[in-house]
């Protein structure tokens, strides 16, 4: 029986992103997750790889990126450079294929967990070009004339930003969720898993001015989950009295990285 997905040590997973989870990987079905950033969207895949106990793949998306590049990539330079010094094994073609991270996961030998990290980065037609190696877990090398198979089909875990919507038939072809931003509730769970022994004072405060800040209507970049932490970590150094935080907002540009978002702050802190 598959184990199922509980978090990790530093991961606090809703019910809910919980269940997902297991749903795509008892139906082999690629994990859609999208959410605001700072939402544990990327991490997800390292607390899926921890808690399942499986090695974990690291496709990162840019604008350039072609669905090519997941797969293999033929070194004709290499080749080339080679046979004009005369280098040993410059007839075999297989030298100068070199996995992607798509094609490594398939080649593993144990089931993996792929991370395909913000597809919508890249060009439309990306997602496009994958249903296929997706769908079946195979794709073929036309320089050798052979076709790579997945010897376990690896967990795929596919995180976007929202900036491009993606299409249809991709999106039917995967399990998707949504990571709502933590309640207060959850983010204690989450601010405890990164601190121990914080006193509950300093959290409380933090807590207070941090959701009064992201509740600041003119704000145009929320602050996230780890600016959250980042920002108790630079209290607790520091040393700085919590007891007035929201009237002193000291190290303001731990959880702000735009001028305007750190005007607008100040300015509703004077009402």
């Amino acid at each position: 029986m598959q184990a199922k997905f509980t978090g990790s040590k530093e991961y606090v997973a809703s019910e809910e992103l919980m269940a997902a989870v297991d749903v795509a990987v008892a139906l082999g079905k690629p994990l859609l997750i999208k959410g605001e950033p700072g939402t544990g969207k990327t991490m997800l895949a390292d607390a899926v790889s921890q808690s399942l106990g499986k090695d974990l793949y690291i496709w990162n998306i840019k604008s350039t990126t072609k669905a090519q590049d997941g797969l293999y990539v033929y070194d004709t330079i290499q080749r080339l450079y080679d046979s004009q010094f005369g280098e040993a094994g410059v007839d075999d073609i297989r030298h100068y294929i070199k996995l992607g991270k798509l094609g490594e996961a398939f080649q593993a030998e144990k089931q993996v967990v792929l991370l395909i990290d913000e597809i919508d980065k890249a060009d439309l037609e990306f997602p496009n070009d994958l249903l296929w190696e997706l769908d079946k877990m195979e794709f073929y090398i036309h320089e050798t004339k052979e076709t790579i198979r997945a010897k376990e089909r690896p967990i795929v875990i596919i995180t976007s930003n929202a900036e491009k919507e993606l299409p249809d038939a991709f999106l039917r072809r995967c399990i998707f969720h949504y990571i709502t931003f933590p309640d207060r509730e959850q983010m204690t769970e989450i601010i405890h898993s990164h601190f121990e022994n914080l006193e509950d004072h300093v959290l409380k405060n933090a807590l207070d001015t941090f959701y009064w800040i992201r509740s600041v209507r003119d704000i145009r970049k929320k602050p996230s989950t780890s600016e959250l932490i980042d920002w108790i970590r630079a209290l607790l150094i520091s040393g700085t009295d919590t007891e007035k935080l929201r009237e002193q907002l000291p190290f303001l540009g731990v959880l702000l990285k735009k001028d305007e978002d750190l005007d607008a702050v100040k300015k509703a802190k004077l009402y």
